[in-house]
């Protein structure tokens, strides 16, 4: 096998050329252990087949940039134009020419503010939530003069994201920050763990609780110490599996006035992934996507056996996470923990959002609160996964134009979250 990374720097090209031309067993065998242990290439095949329906075919494959990282490894760079946009592939490889790190970047776009933020509002300063070594930086976004004001913490859906929740030129948590700080609401947002420290997602102990709640709950302490901020009034507001995971962190934090889910998922979560790429598939239908069917139906029969541990090898799971994040997200139940709580919610759900929906999701949220007068439900007939706003049906290319959260998503949960006392 020749090195990955030659003196031109034409190998990582080459990576490029092998995904898009569909070559993922090609690709595994150019990764070292540790990520082949991670990542099959059926798992690659479904990932590749998410973000090319997303972006499009690519139609050019730009220079790479190869720089150090670290001690051993070097970092190369390829930038990738496709039909509808275009993201980074970046590599890390060791002195051996393996790979031991792949990763896409969205492409940086100019990002400008929604017409509902009033920049005159509100004021921002940068904050750390958490201590040691994977604290993390955010962002406190507070109206003017002395307050109380209610405060809500953010928490990011799925993924390595960062404070703002950045999904290709939209940054829905700026939106929303921006948005309610100039209704009157402070809002910290933080950058995810996994995304400062990308490493300890590779623990083998390592959970979704893990990945969320003891920054959720060092942010509400963090909130409850500010004097501009009314600490009976801090609220925690999760997007997508950050809205499942909401429940848990109240459960963690009695202090938390009240929850406000939006597109949060009840149905488990292999069973979505299933379905969310058959969704793909029909998108783009062909051999390669009936093989990501195939992929992630299996990798999700593996999550349902009773033979799933700690050591089930993550490339036979979704997503490659491991066995100990999948008995973690198996063992906890979002429903029955949020309907043990007694603070009131606020339950958002985009009816043209095909990964999170109303007949699969939202109706577990339904059924399992319906007798709690103090839980609000609202379903917003145009909106996506991201609450955008629409009418045909969504696809992922949706995210690649620049968008903001509705309007009246936003004034809905400012309403909601000034009038809780």
């Amino acid at each position: 096998m020749r090195t990955v990374v030659e003196s031109d720097g034409t190998t990582p090209v080459h990576v490029v050329e092998l995904l898009r031309d569909r070559e993922f067993t090609r690709v595994a065998e150019l990764f070292g252990a540790p990520l082949r242990a991670a990542v099959s290439p059926d798992s690659l095949r479904a990932a590749w087949l998410t973000e090319i329906s997303r972006v499009g075919a690519i139609t050019a494959i730009g220079e790479p940039g190869l720089e150090p990282f670290g001690d051993k490894l070097i970092r190369a760079s390829v930038p990738v134009v496709c039909e509808r946009g275009g993201f980074t592939l970046i590599m890390s490889i060791d002195a051996a020419g393996l790979l031991q790190g792949l990763r896409l970047a969205d492409e940086a776009t100019d990002w400008t503010p929604p017409d509902y933020a009033d920049l005159d509002a509100f004021a921002e300063q940068e904050i750390t939530v958490g201590s040691g070594e994977l604290a993390v930086p955010g962002t406190l976004s507070v109206p003017p003069g002395p307050g109380p004001w209610p405060a809500v913490v953010l928490l990011h859906g799925g993924g390595p994201f960062d404070r703002d929740e950045t999904s290709g030129p939209n940054k829905p948590f700026k939106d929303l920050a921006w948005g309610l700080a100039g209704r009157g609401v402070a809002v910290l947002r933080f950058d995810k763990v996994t995304y400062a420290h990308p490493q300890v997602a590779e623990r083998p102990d390592f959970t979704m609780a893990d990945e969320y709640v003891p920054h959720a709950v060092s942010a509400v302490d963090l909130l409850r110490q500010h004097p501009g901020i009314d600490p009976a009034r801090i609220f925690v507001l999760g997007h997508s599996m950050g809205g499942k995971v909401a429940p848990r962190v109240a459960a963690a934090a009695p202090e938390v006035a009240g929850l406000v889910i939006m597109a949060g998922d009840t149905q488990p979560m292999q069973h979505a992934a299933v379905r969310v790429i058959r969704y793909l598939a029909e998108l783009d239908p062909g051999p390669q996507a009936d093989a990501a069917v195939a992929a992630i139906t299996r990798q999700a029969a593996a999550v349902d056996s009773p033979a799933l541990s700690p050591s089930t090898p993550r490339a036979d799971l979704p997503f490659a996470y491991s066995g100990a994040y999948w008995l973690d997200l198996l063992a906890y139940q979002p429903v029955p923990t949020a309907a043990a709580l007694t603070v009131p919610l606020l339950i958002l759900q985009g009816a043209r959002d095909y990964q999170v929906t109303v007949a699969d999701d939202l109706t577990g949220w339904q059924s399992g609160l319906a007798d709690r007068p103090d839980v609000t439900f609202r379903v917003y007939d145009q909106c996506d996964h991201l609450f955008f706003a629409g009418a045909a049906p969504a696809t992922p290319r949706d995210y690649q134009t620049p968008q903001h959260v509705d309007r009246t998503v936003v004034t809905d949960i400012a309403d909601w979250l000034t009038q809780q006392h």
